[in-house]
């Protein structure tokens, strides 16, 4: 029994350590994303637009960046500028969801339904329980019909 007693002790003792090793500073804000989802939650996309392609030439890796620049030079109705910032967040993260269902929704815009039930496709097997992704390009493509 002392050695099952030792060995807890040692694996507390061990797993102590561990967490107090964990002084990683915190991820750093990312402000100029901050101010791009800013703007685009007042729904002016112009100025989202003049943070994010900046912010997408600085973060080429930034499949959230590409993204929100493609959700805001749809709502520009820009939509072929739209359809290749969607497509490199998809490039960067192909399980990106919120790509698929934007992309999708420009597809729907453009009357292109083919293509975004191809999105909506890809988003059923990405979310097999249903996210709200699907349902909301589910329901876009929907209301076309």
């Amino acid at each position: 029994m002392s050695f099952f007693r030792f060995m807890l002790a040692a694996c507390l003792f061990a797993s102590t350590l561990a967490f107090a090793a964990d002084t990683s500073p915190p991820a750093p804000r990312d402000t100029e994303l901050e101010k791009a989802k800013s703007a685009i939650s007042r729904k002016d996309w112009a100025a989202a637009q003049a943070v994010l392609e900046p912010y997408t030439v600085a973060n080429p890796r930034s499949a959230d960046g590409f993204n929100l620049l493609g959700y805001s030079l749809r709502n520009l109705k820009k939509y072929d500028e739209s359809l290749v910032a969607y497509k490199q967040a998809l490039t960067l993260d192909p399980k990106h969801r919120g790509a698929h269902e934007y992309i999708g929704i420009a597809y729907v815009q453009m009357g292109q339904l083919d293509k975004a039930k191809e999105h909506l496709a890809s988003l059923d097997k990405i979310c097999p329980f249903s996210c709200d992704e699907y349902r909301d390009l589910k329901k876009a493509i929907a209301e076309v019909k």
